[in-house]
């Protein structure tokens, strides 16, 4: 199969581009510099500038990965609109892409997974979260909401569409520990606010095999979310990750210096959702870490 990935070069996307070298599919990446990630991805596969500049060689299915990290920088108004662009443009190509193929072939990719994430729901409290629960209108919602509406244009040429709601993806190396492991390892770490707030998570190794799962799965579209079935509150997360590396956990983080220091992103850090991978579950999926416990164990082991 031939399968076009945006994203590529990124935390999850490196694994998911191993994982389908191994499976023998063909990659199709995109990237705005080829020549440096070039060496981040396996031999032989076929690095383009644009989702544009791939009308000549019609994948079979796509997963889009793309967009800039929300928790980078302070939530400025640019800085909103530059998380929706790098979001609903790349996604938009895409949409683009099948509509020239459609058009030029008649052959359009048979399926794209297209990442979301948990902001989707915004704050939910302590409330039990699936794919039917109705969101809470804040930005990250209307951002997610927007991302999710773009890719579903591609629906109208044909393909699945399977939306994946990702929450914090954990493994070495990147993603939310390459943060938090610093301060922890030197017991420096604790909950933020209260620490109340729920923290859906995945292990990075479950994450890929959900989007390989969701591709290779016929039946399978919409919403789907992408998390481990034991979602922790962030003291339970705090305490979980100061055990795992035999260190205390107790320099909580007051919610005030959060909300100086980071102004409308500390919601990221201060309110959450207990979110369940309902569908998931429900299709068959198997999580190899559903527990944090036996995930940390994996990552820091």
């Amino acid at each position: 199969m031939r399968v076009l990935i945006t994203g590529g070069s990124g935390f999850v996307g490196q694994r998911l581009c191993r994982r389908l070298k191994e499976a023998g599919h063909q990659l199709l990446v995109v990237s705005r510099s080829p020549d440096e990630v070039r060496d981040r991805l396996p031999e032989g596969s076929d690095i383009r500038r644009s989702v544009l500049d791939f009308v000549d060689t019609p994948p079979d299915a796509i997963v889009n990965l793309a967009g800039e990290p929300i928790a980078a920088k302070r939530w400025s108004e640019a800085q909103k609109e530059r998380l929706i662009d790098s979001r609903v443009n790349v996604t938009g190509d895409l949409v683009m892409l099948c509509e020239q193929l459609k058009a030029s072939q008649g052959r359009m990719p048979k399926v794209m997974v297209s990442a979301s994430a948990m902001g989707y729901y915004g704050d939910q409290g302590d409330r039990e979260v699936t794919e039917e629960t109705p969101p809470h209108d804040e930005f990250a919602h209307r951002l997610c909401k927007r991302w999710e509406e773009v890719a579903g244009g591609a629906k109208d040429y044909g393909v699945r569409v399977a939306l994946l709601r990702i929450g914090l993806v954990l493994d070495v190396g990147g993603g939310s520990l390459a943060k938090m492991l610093p301060p922890f390892k030197l017991g420096l770490g604790g909950r933020f606010g209260d620490g109340t707030q729920f923290m859906p998570w995945i292990h990075r190794e479950d994450l890929v095999r959900a989007i390989l799962f969701l591709l290779e799965r016929d039946d399978l579209e919409g919403p789907f979310n992408g998390s481990a079935p034991h979602p922790v509150t962030n003291a339970e997360f705090s305490r979980t990750l100061a055990k795992q590396l035999g260190r205390p956990a107790l320099m909580p983080v007051p919610a005030i210096a959060l909300e100086v220091a980071f102004g409308e992103m500390s919601r990221l850090l201060l309110t959450g959702a207990d979110m369940r991978p309902a569908r998931l579950l429900e299709a068959g999926f198997e999580f190899r870490f559903p527990t944090l416990e036996k995930a940390l164990a994996d990552i820091l082991g």
